[in-house]
């Protein structure tokens, strides 16, 4: 195990974004858990609090400590895997791109994925990363064990059948409850997805909306503002066979034009605010057509190489389209330039305590500001909507909330606190978005 260590804080951390930095006593990167629960006891006889982290990839201070920051990334190997029970235990720090690599071995496969996978298993489970699907899509949900260090050091397992209170608060924690130091997921046998993207008008879009989520497993779109522009995302599954897309065309389209090309255009709109809807014109006349098949987890993911901030709200599947032209009359009469596209995203109703799907059916809308560009006001309006539909806000991602409207937000809330005040008496795993979202 290697440890950073001074007598202030002086190291320091930054998330993928760069809107998050910590300044710590101490950078801890355990390679056991037996170093874990080291790490843990001795942090807590110091009065030091403890945050795990992975790759950063949250928007929100969920990782930021002035503590020990405990880095994972020597925590990362595969446990066991079972291809007739699709049980698969990998450690805490496994990044899922490398999860994915290691099912494909295995002739397995997670049933949905995000959009992106350099997340870390604990990470992206602890903050309730999700993907787009009628019948399943976040990855907590296919958890099915968890080891946990908890603040006192000690090491338990839990599901289930086996301290069930605690599984259900730890699933989706932000770390509050304990280190996760390893994950058994439910998998399943590996398959195809076929997948046909297309350009179509955004009212043709919403006026279908039910139709479309009805008619496909999983179904997304992305609305580019100031145009009546959506790029539609449709997958299902099929028996193949497999027809990916070509080396050049995956390069051209997904790396040159997704990332070079789309970062050139960002540039351009952060430099001339007033050009942005001219630029995201050009951009939408850009999207063309394109149909493949491939393993799940290549259609799932994208790269995403641009730095961006993301504020998401989960809603009452049925408020979708009212709520999007509410964005969209909102951008028009605060007069805002806003180059990302809005995502839209569907999950059906699920039963884990903190899941933005907890209880209802589910639509995601995801906002975006590029770095360099102050997403506050954009953010501050789009939030006051998504708020007037009883919305939720992603634990990952930027929001005002706090303990009061999450109260009243998630059924099973106290339940939650009461797991954490057993767990972690002492708030070792607290920090100050903890405080904040959870009370102290």
């Amino acid at each position: 195990m290697s440890t950073e260590a001074s007598a202030a804080p002086t190291r320091t951390w930054t998330n993928w974004a760069g809107n998050q930095k910590s300044r710590v006593r101490r950078i801890a990167t355990p390679g056991s858990t037996a170093e874990v629960a080291q790490v843990v006891r001795e942090a807590a006889g110091q009065g030091l609090a403890v945050k795990p982290v992975g790759t950063g990839h949250s928007f929100t201070p969920v990782a930021v400590t002035d503590g020990v920051l405990v880095r994972l990334e020597h925590l990362a190997r595969l446990r066991s895997a079972d291809k007739a029970s699709g049980l698969v235990t990998v450690e805490a720090g496994m990044p899922l791109w490398r999860f994915n690599e290691l099912l494909a071995e295995q002739g397995l496969a997670l049933t949905n994925m995000g959009d992106i996978q350099e997340q870390t298993v604990s990470g992206a489970i602890g903050t309730g990363t999700h993907g787009t699907g009628k019948a399943s899509a976040s990855i907590a949900a296919q958890v099915a064990a968890l080891e946990l260090v908890l603040a006192d050091g000690s090491t338990v397992s839990c599901s289930a059948t086996e301290r069930p209170e605690l599984f259900e608060a730890a699933r989706i924690g932000l770390g509050a409850i304990g280190v996760i130091t390893s994950v058994t997921f439910r998998t399943e046998p590996a398959f195809l997805l076929a997948a046909q993207e297309e350009p179509m008008r955004l009212d043709a879009v919403l006026d279908s909306f039910d139709q479309l989520w009805q008619d496909n497993e999983h179904f997304e779109f992305w609305w580019f503002p100031h145009t009546d522009t959506t790029m539609l995302k449709r997958n299902n599954r099929t028996a193949g066979p497999a027809a990916p897309l070509s080396r050049g065309r995956t390069w051209f389209e997904d790396e040159f034009l997704s990332n070079t090309f789309y970062s050139g255009l960002l540039k351009a709109g952060r430099s001339a605010p007033r050009a942005v809807p001219a630029i995201n014109k050009l951009a939408a006349r850009a999207l063309s057509a394109r149909s493949y098949t491939d393993r799940s987890d290549k259609v799932f993911t994208s790269p995403r190489r641009f730095k961006f901030l993301e504020m998401e709200y989960a809603l009452p599947r049925a408020a979708t389209v009212p709520a999007l032209r509410e964005v969209r009359r909102m951008l028009q009469d605060a007069g805002l330039r806003i180059s990302i596209p809005i995502e839209v995203r569907t999950a059906p109703a699920d039963k884990l305590w903190l899941s933005t799907a907890y209880g209802r059916d589910t639509a995601y809308l995801a906002f975006h500001m590029p770095n360099g560009v102050s997403p506050t006001e954009y953010f501050e309006n789009a939030e006051s909507i998504m708020v007037a539909y009883d919305g939720r806000p992603h634990w990952g991602k930027l929001h005002t909330r706090d303990r009061d409207y999450f109260a009243t937000a998630y059924p099973r809330f106290d339940d939650f606190l009461a797991v954490r005040d057993k767990a972690d008496p002492q708030r070792v795993f607290a920090n100050a978005y903890t405080r904040r979202v959870f009370g102290s």
